[in-house]
């Protein structure tokens, strides 16, 4: 259970810390709309992660069902795991969004507008879709449903704090995403893809046992 809390830490750290579109629209609702917009649009987000979650859980669960081929499987969930971190590192280009954003009223009606923005932004971002699928399919299989509901949970209760502090925090996050200080993120991102690619194919290498 220690790895499983580890684990967690780990991927909730990965998550954090990745920069998209929808940590720059976190911030501009902020800014635009005072903490209540910001709150409310990462309500929607954090219901998105939620669903996405259990729906990816669910899918592995009936891909492991049906598959008997589990390191087959487990080579090709480390391959993209690895491969994502080395886009991250060396290949992901890093752009700044407009600044130019003039600021909006906010009154009651927008509160259901922003949560409805944010649960469908990150819905139907595929990057987010790609990284909780990806994650629950490689852990799903070295790993128990217990087990993935620890790691999940923390990882999810890590993202929320960090997105209530990037609501309260807009404008000095704002100043600090430099070019600079993106490519050392997207960087500290793809070395921690490829660690989880490196530690899956250990686990099948080394400990067959899981595998079985």
């Amino acid at each position: 259970m220690i790895e499983a809390i580890l684990k967690g830490f780990a991927l909730g750290l990965l998550l954090v810390i990745s920069v998209g579109p929808v940590v720059f629209t976190i911030i501009k609702q902020s800014l635009n709309n005072g903490h209540k917009g910001g709150f409310s649009f990462v309500a929607g987000v954090w219901l998105s992660d939620f669903l996405l979650v259990i729906l990816s859980n669910a899918f592995t669960e009936l891909v492991k069902q049906l598959l008997e081929y589990k390191k087959a499987i487990g080579y090709v969930g480390s391959i993209f795991l690895i491969c994502m971190g080395v886009y991250f590192c060396f290949f992901k280009k890093v752009h700044l969004a407009n600044e130019n954003d003039k600021t909006n009223r906010f009154g009651k009606r927008e509160f259901a507008k922003l949560f409805a923005s944010g649960f469908i932004i990150n819905t139907f971002n595929p990057s987010v879709m790609f990284f909780w699928l990806i994650n629950a399919t490689a852990l799903s299989i070295s790993h128990t449903l217990q087990q993935r509901i620890v790691i999940f949970s923390i990882c999810l209760l890590m993202n929320m704090g960090a997105d209530v502090g990037k609501v309260m925090l807009a404008g000095t996050l704002r100043n600090k995403l430099t070019i600079h200080n993106l490519s050392i993120i997207n960087k500290v991102s793809g070395t921690i893809l490829i660690g989880f690619g490196v530690a899956l194919v250990y686990s099948i290498i080394f400990l067959p046992g899981k595998f079985q």
